[in-house]
């Protein structure tokens, strides 16, 4: 609930996906004044894991807690489709059970999804290694085929498709990894879990 601000007995927050406001003005422009923000804000500076998926991403750009803003798609309609992605940095708290250059297959969702930042900003993402998650075949027109990001800490970390939606077998997309078809989102959530852990 937006307007809760107790975050105690919370290890980890996801932002999820969906329409915040309606996505009125911008896509989380206005969600980022809930007043729970406030406190998601204060506890990714404290080290806490902090994932936005979607709108969440969205969410997470307007907070400043992530660089870049995301976009209506160059195509100018909405995308629902299934979207291979690479794994390009594993030292964050939500991707440390993937490999370095893992192409997984997770469900995508939007209409506002293209990735922007400044020709420097850009740079610097690819320079300090901040880029997480990139399009194998961009489907919205991200700048760099830029899919997710993280901040310089890598607790927080922002994607555009839904890994959610590829979690259990039978009911996500179809995948390249061999018998673990379906579940490419998994690791995600189980990379938070480890480490929280520390396993």
């Amino acid at each position: 609930w937006h307007k809760d601000v107790d975050l105690r007995g919370v290890d980890a927050v996801v932002v999820p996906g969906g329409f915040s406001y309606g996505d009125y003005l911008r896509c989380g422009a206005i969600a980022r004044f809930s007043p729970v923000m406030g406190r998601v804000v204060e506890a990714a500076g404290r080290g806490m894991p902090v994932l936005g998926i979607c709108n969440g991403f969205q969410i997470l750009t307007e907070a400043h807690l992530l660089p870049g803003a995301l976009i209506r798609n160059d195509h100018q309609t909405f995308l629902c489709r299934e979207q291979r992605v690479r794994v390009e940095s594993t030292s964050t708290a939500w991707t440390n059970r993937y490999a370095d250059g893992e192409e997984i297959v997770v469900p995508m969702k939007n209409g506002e999804g293209n990735f922007i930042a400044s020709p420097e900003e850009l740079d610097r993402l690819e320079g300090e290694g901040l880029v997480v998650f990139r399009y194998v075949g961009n489907p919205n027109g991200s700048a760099r085929d830029i899919a997710g990001v993280r901040n310089e800490r890598g607790n927080v970390v922002g994607l555009m498709p839904h890994p959610e939606h590829a979690v259990e077998p039978g009911f996500g997309p179809d995948s390249a990894a061999g018998p673990r078809t379906g579940v490419d989102g998994l690791r995600i959530f189980q990379s938070a879990i480890s480490s929280l852990v520390g396993a």
